[in-house]
Parts: C-alpha cells; sequence; structure tokens
C-alpha cells in the first residue's frame, strides 16, 4: 500500500501544473537555464523511471535529493522533532480528554451532561483544524494579546518557549477529541447493555467502579481503532497549523515543498507519515487483539 501510495504522489506532482525547474528558477532565467535546470534534476526522464530510482533507493535511508539541492534527509532532520513535540502533545491531550468527556457522559447516561457532551463533541469535530486556529489567533492573540501570533523560534531552530505552543497544540486537539469522545460515548454504551456490565451494576457497584472496571476494559477496542484513525488526521492537519502559525515543522516544509512541485521531499514527508501512521493502527490492532483474547 504504501508503494502505491508514492507512485500515486509522483504521478499527482506530475499532473500539476509547471515543475521543479520552473518553480525554483532564479528571477530573470531565460529558458536554456531553465532547460539545464530541468535536466540536473532529472525532469527530462520518465516519471515511472524517477519513481524507480527514488523507491529503490528508500530501503537505504536515500531520501533523495531536494530541487534545490539539499539532501531531503537533512532537510527534514531539523524539523522534524518540532512536528513530533507538536503532534505527541496534542495527541495526549486528545486521549486524555476524550476519556475523561466520554466517561463523563456515560456516567449519567440521557442527562443534561451527557446531552451538553453531545453537542459539544459535535461541534468540535465538525470545525476543521484552520477554522479552529482562525479563531483561537482572534481571541487568545488579536483580541487579547495573551499569547503570540506566530511562533518564536530559538537559535536551534525550536519553539521559543510553551506560549507558542497552546495554540497550535488547541487547534490540532479540539476537532479530534470532539470525534473521538463520542467513540469513547458510544463504545461505553455498547458496554452498558452487556451481561458483565449490568450483573455489576446489580451487584450494588458504583457507577464508576461499573465504567472503569468493567465498562471501560471492554470498549477499548473501539477507542484504540478510534485514537489511531486520529493519528492520520492529526499529520494531516498539522500541515495548516504549522503554516498559520509559522510552526518549524515538517508541514511547513511539505507546504513549501508543494509550491515549489519538490517531489523528492513531498515523497518523503508521506512516507514518514504512513510509515508512522502503520506503525499507530498496528499497535491499535494490538490492543484488541489483546483484549478480545483476553475476553474469549
Amino acid at each position: 500500500m504504501l508503494v502505491v501510495l508514492l507512485a500515486l504522489v509522483f504521478a499527482a506532482i506530475e499532473l500539476l501544473p509547471g515543475d521543479a525547474a520552473t518553480a525554483t528558477a532564479e528571477r530573470g532565467e531565460g529558458a536554456a537555464g531553465v532547460a539545464a535546470r530541468r535536466r540536473l534534476l532529472g525532469l527530462d526522464r520518465p516519471v515511472w523511471e524517477r519513481f524507480w530510482d527514488w523507491i529503490t533507493a528508500l530501503p537505504a535511508g536515500d531520501l533523495g535529493t531536494s530541487a534545490r539541492g539539499e539532501r531531503v534527509g537533512d532537510l527534514l532532520a531539523a524539523p522534524l522533532p518540532n512536528t513530533v513535540l507538536l503532534g505527541s502533545t496534542a495527541f495526549v491531550l486528545t486521549v486524555l480528554g476524550a476519556l475523561a468527556l466520554g466517561t463523563w457522559a456515560a456516567a449519567r447516561p440521557k442527562g443534561l451532561v451527557d446531552r451538553t457532551v453531545d453537542l459539544a463533541s459535535t461541534a468540535a469535530f465538525a470545525l476543521p483544524e484552520f477554522v479552529v486556529a482562525v479563531g483561537l489567533l482572534l481571541v487568545l492573540s488579536l483580541w487579547t494579546g495573551w499569547l503570540p501570533a506566530a511562533t518564536v523560534t530559538g537559535a536551534d531552530g525550536t519553539p521559543a518557549g510553551w506560549t507558542t505552543l497552546v495554540m497550535p497544540v488547541l487547534a490540532l486537539t479540539v476537532p479530534q477529541t470532539g470525534w473521538n469522545t463520542r467513540i469513547v460515548r458510544g463504545a461505553l454504551a455498547d458496554q452498558a447493555a452487556t451481561p458483565h456490565v449490568e450483573a455489576a451494576r446489580l451487584d450494588g457497584l458504583s457507577t464508576r467502579q461499573v465504567l472503569l472496571r468493567h465498562a471501560l476494559p471492554g470498549a477499548w477496542p473501539a477507542i484504540a481503532t478510534g485514537v489511531a484513525t486520529s493519528t492520520g488526521m492529526l499529520l494531516g492537519g498539522t500541515v495548516v497549523v504549522e503554516t498559520l502559525f509559522n510552526y518549524p515543522g515538517i508541514g511547513t516544509v511539505l507546504a513549501g515543498a508543494v509550491a515549489d512541485r519538490d517531489t523528492p521531499v513531498i515523497a518523503a514527508v508521506v512516507a514518514c507519515s504512513a510509515a508512522l501512521i502503520t506503525v499507530v493502527l498496528l499497535l491499535a490492532d494490538l490492543v484488541r487483539a489483546r483484549t478480545l483474547g483476553a475476553r474469549s
């Protein structure tokens, strides 16, 4: 699947207007210079041939060379930790928030809290990351001045302080918390109708004990699947969020690479993202298999 995905990336970039030679040409450079750059970048070769050279070098850790002459591995080495910091923080907050809100709503089925959480989670999931980001910029930066509108970086290229992370993390966390809250609430509702949860309730256990000891363990497979799905959504959202907040991450590099029609950089980002999503999905499958195996 990864090979097919990367082949589609090469084909999609090929279909875009222009190419890397024209996008990265110097101002005033003539047709002869652009043609020479095109030959230097190998753009005069068939796309399938360029893809084959790139994919066969990938197992050795060679991600190719960018249209501006930089090794793609070196180009991604600096922003990758920043994206990992942003994405992992948003991921942890998403999981904790969804578990807390979903369990809170499940403890009061069909009550005011349950209806409020249901409405709020639906509204949060319906908001794209860029809408949340713009709203945060208006409220927390332009109107109140509490947080900086753009990410301030230190000499090493990393965010200068935790305040620059607040709005990007929230912009990623809010929609995915809404999505996962609904999954947690639905999984717990399904477990509430199972015989062992009914028996625990009839035995006189408190609502907290029934939820945490009997309902939540059985709901883990569905919750793990939802959280794993959120990983891809979080990575997709980072492109928009990092661009809006000028965050020094891979999303910003990807946006620039698309503008430059820089196929090796785009393919490398897709490969890294797909590998990460694959690992998370595998972990979710392991959680599901372990839970279902223990129950059987």
